[in-house]
């Protein structure tokens, strides 16, 4: 009985240190997805089905249709990949890369720093 409960503890460490570097590669997926076709300087925004933030300066906005669009910022945005939430301001139905974006911070919804976004390039392979 000793001897079962050992290697009940000695399975749960292995299956706890095997889980950081698996969700680091689940993490790090992203990072797999292929550019396809030409870059597009704005993108509808009533087809944005969903947005992911990647890190400081990429977010992929994922639309109806399967379609995948990466933004990669022209500079890091401060705290956008560790708050994961951003707000932006458009007259337009298009999110251009003319437009700014907003960190939000929590908690409650405190503005942060702003940035400028990039062109948005068709990707496949950007796991959600």
């Amino acid at each position: 009985m000793k001897r079962a409960l050992t290697l009940l503890a000695l399975a749960g460490t292995a299956l706890l240190t095997a889980s950081p570097s698996m969700a680091k590669q689940d993490k790090d997926a992203w990072k797999a997805a292929k550019p396809e076709g030409k870059a597009q300087s704005c993108i509808p925004i009533r087809q944005i089905s969903e947005s992911r933030v990647r890190d400081d300066q990429t977010i992929d906005f994922y639309m109806t249709g399967r379609k995948v669009y990466r933004n990669t910022l022209p500079n890091s945005c401060p705290s956008l990949g560790f708050e994961q939430r951003f707000s932006y301001k458009t007259s337009l139905s298009q999110l251009c890369s003319t437009d700014i974006i907003t960190v939000l911070h929590s908690p409650g919804i405190t503005a942060g720093a702003s940035c400028g976004l990039g062109q948005f390039q068709p990707v496949t392979g950007a796991p959600k």
